[in-house]
Order: C-alpha cells, then structure tokens, then sequence
C-alpha cells in the first residue's frame, strides 16, 4: 500500500537518507531549530547544464536577479534563501549553461567558478554525457565521464579548498524524449557520480529517487514531461530537495 500524501509531503530526509524524499522541505525556522551550512556573506553558485540554465540571461550574469537566474530550481531556491535570510548577505549566482557536458564546464571553470570564489558551489552534470553520445554528436564514454568530473572536483578543491561542494544527481525519465532502454543505461552515469560524491565527501542530492517518489502521485508528464527538463513543479520538487540537505 502506498503511503499517503500527507506523510509524502512531511517526511524529512534529512539523517535518513533511504528514507522518501519530501515535496516540502524543513528550514531552520521549522519547530526543530536546524543548523545550516551558510553562513553570513556566502556567494552560492549553481552550476550545470539547461536543467540549471533555465533559461537565464548571460549578458550581465548578475547575482541575487531574478532574470540572471532563469526559470527554474535555482530560482526557487534563490528566492526562498534571500527571503529567510536578509541578514546573511548572500550572494547568489547561477552559470549553467544549456547543452553542457562535464568538458564545457572545465573549459569555462576559470572564469565561470574558480574567479567567483563560492562558498557553496552547486554542480548538477550528465544528462548530456549521456544523451548526446545517444544523438551521436558526442562520442564521450562513461570513463571519459568520470575522469573529466574527478579533475574538475580536484581543480575545485586544490583552488577553492573552502568551498562547501553540492552534487546533485542528474536524473532520468521515461518522457516523450526517452528511449525506453536510456534509463537503465544511464544508471552507469548516476552510479560515477554518486561514487565521486563519496570520494570527495561532497553534499548529495538524489534527484532520481526525488523524482521516482513524486511519480507515485503524478506522471512525468506533471514533472518533467521529456523526462529530462522539469516542469514548473518537477522545478520545485528540485529546489524543496536542495533546500532540504542543507539544513541538518
């Protein structure tokens, strides 16, 4: 039997990491006064591919602009950290860009990560590692995958080695743009990128299983219609499980 909606929307993932995943989250202005890992004057950057990309502009990449951090997640989770947080003085960027791989990332690392100087630095890579080797305009490997994400990490932490690092897992659906045999395929990708979470002790955030949990209650077509790109609330569902690990 299905757990209900009401225990779907409330549970916290936060010390139980096999736990469901909620789609609300718990702050520190929740009953149980929770710690955080910002502090005052952090610069949070988000970093990624079209997931994060969102659409934002990329003339004058401005921090704490609504038009700088596109449509999606890191929107949400922009505008619920400066709304509870006025006195900490964050600055918060978002530098994905759409139709990144993990190579486009170290290319423009310089300039798009280690000139900013994070705090908190979140990376969301993959999907397009994957799926362009599929549309057979990239000939990247899983090996090749896992070694251009292990140097950038390296890159970070000789660089920034201060930097409070978020991984979030790439995640996959069976959408409209989804050859049923990708999922499976691609949980060799998911299981790199978990492995390089663990190996450079980064913060994890599964966004496959926040998204296979949410699917007990809507279809992809409600979340992320091409299985890939979310919805307005598959975007939401990203930021309310972002916003959920940082607190602890």
């Amino acid at each position: 039997m299905k757990q209900s909606r009401r225990k779907f929307l409330t549970k916290s993932l936060i010390g139980a990491p096999m736990i469901s995943i909620p789609l609300s989250y718990e702050s520190n202005n929740s009953s149980e006064k929770k710690k955080s890992i910002l502090s005052s004057n952090d610069i949070i950057l988000f970093q990624g591919d079209s997931i994060t990309d969102s659409n934002r502009e990329k003339i004058k990449e401005l921090p704490n602009n609504s038009l700088s951090f596109g449509e999606g997640y890191p929107y949400l989770i922009a505008s619920e950290l400066l709304f509870k947080n006025p006195k900490k003085n964050l600055q918060i960027y978002n530098r994905g860009i759409s139709g990144n791989k993990v190579p486009d990332l170290d290319v423009r690392w310089e300039k798009d990560c280690i000139s900013l100087n994070p705090s908190v630095l979140s990376i969301m890579i993959g999907i397009n590692d994957f799926w362009h080797v599929k549309d057979l305009v990239y000939d990247g490997t899983p090996e090749v995958f896992e070694d251009g994400y292990r140097n950038l990490l390296k890159k970070t932490k000789n660089y920034l080695p201060n930097t409070k690092i978020i991984i979030c897992e790439p995640f996959i659906l069976l959408g409209t743009s989804i050859d049923k045999g990708w999922p499976k395929e691609f949980k060799e990708y998911q299981k790199i990128v978990k492995n390089l979470s663990d190996e450079f002790q980064t913060v994890w955030v599964p966004f496959q299983e926040v998204f296979n949990q949410a699917l007990e209650y809507a279809p992809v077509s409600y979340w992320a219609p091409d299985g890939v790109h979310p919805s307005i609330a598959g975007s939401q569902l990203m930021a309310n499980a972002w916003l959920n690990k940082i607190y602890f």
